[in-house]
């Protein structure tokens, strides 16, 4: 099987952030025999809108770049297909890519990660056109798949993003730590975390436009350096007011590290309150305290809840369970 992927967001150096996930998912493809092609912002040229701050994020912020997304797009395509002329199927992430995919005259499924929902709402015609001409459409959670659905998918598969999952997990510090792992935005909900943990020892892991807010934080910290403050940490607090998927919130369970997450998007796919850490309503200062307080004076809780969390990512979020989901999901779309 030959398989072209779509992508907006692809590593561009070794230690690059961008697409981490994407490049990721492609080799655990390659690993298992099928071959893959990618075309990415590197085959095309993308006038500055791919990268920075994503897609949705540029055009946010520089309105004006609108006027090239059909430049843009039309470069992506011509790419797609010269690429895709002799694959079997084409597998799109974001709705952007699907635009490019829908050229290629091939098979294809879209893979919607959450901003590009946002785009979808304020462009409902050509994103129903996109949708509903996929093969299939894979979302990183059920509320994605629900939104998917309101969009105009007919054929929606649940296939969450995998995370590794380490061997050993080293102890915690002590005394226990709350750490945030994330972009620094009022959507991340770092501000109530800052007033939720007043008093308490907060390591935050992350930059964005509040960064000025947020004294002491680390600023951005590469992938391949976060296993070290997962372990240090307690607890995890994912306090996000929405959340296509998840990503920080399934490394902490992998590191067997509880999570005190927002009732939010894909988090409610991840975290089985009670279970595998503990849920509380976005925005909300006191219930997120409360959570973080009763992890934090109760040891053999945090153990409870950690060790079961990590075994669920391992059974349903780890790289083997995702890569098998994926190959089924091709082999229905070309059924």
């Amino acid at each position: 099987m030959k398989v072209v992927v779509l992508t907006t967001s692809y590593p561009r150096f070794e230690g690059d952030a961008a697409g981490v996930f994407v490049a990721d998912a492609v080799e655990q493809l390659r690993e298992r025999g099928v071959e893959v092609d990618v075309v990415s912002p590197a085959s095309f040229r993308h006038f500055g809108i791919a990268y920075g701050s994503g897609v949705v994020g540029n055009l946010r912020r520089q309105p004006w770049k609108a006027a090239l997304v059909p430049a843009m797009l039309g470069s992506f395509a011509s790419a797609a297909r010269r690429a895709a002329w002799d694959a079997d199927l084409v597998h799109a992430h974001w709705l952007s890519a699907g635009v490019a995919a829908l050229t290629c005259g091939k098979p294809f499924v879209v893979q919607l990660w959450g901003t590009d929902v946002e785009l979808a709402r304020r462009a409902r015609r050509p994103a129903r056109a996109v949708l509903r001409r996929a093969r299939l459409v894979i979302c990183a959670s059920n509320a994605l798949a629900d939104s998917a659905r309101e969009l105009g998918a007919r054929e929606v598969c649940v296939i969450p993003s995998a995370v590794e999952v380490p061997a050993h997990v080293g102890a915690p510090a002590e005394p226990p730590e709350v750490l945030f792992v994330g972009r620094l935005s009022p959507e991340k909900g770092i501000l109530e975390l800052l007033q939720a943990a007043a008093g308490m020892r907060l390591v935050v892991a992350g930059d964005g436009p509040l960064r000025e807010r947020v004294p002491g934080a680390l600023g951005f910290v590469p992938h391949h350096e976060l296993g070290p403050l997962y372990e240090r940490g307690a607890v995890v607090a994912v306090p996000s007011h929405r959340e296509g998927f998840g990503v920080a919130c399934a490394e902490a369970m992998a590191h067997g590290r509880p999570v005190v997450a927002s009732a939010v998007g894909g988090l409610l796919d991840l975290v089985v309150d009670g279970e595998t850490g503990l849920l509380v309503p976005p925005g909300d200062v006191a219930a997120l305290r409360a959570a973080l307080e009763s992890l934090l004076g109760d040891e053999a809780l945090r153990r409870r809840l950690g060790e079961a969390a990590r075994e669920r990512v391992r059974t349903h979020f780890s790289w083997p369970s995702v890569t098998d989901a994926t190959l089924a999901a091709y082999e229905e779309a070309l059924r």
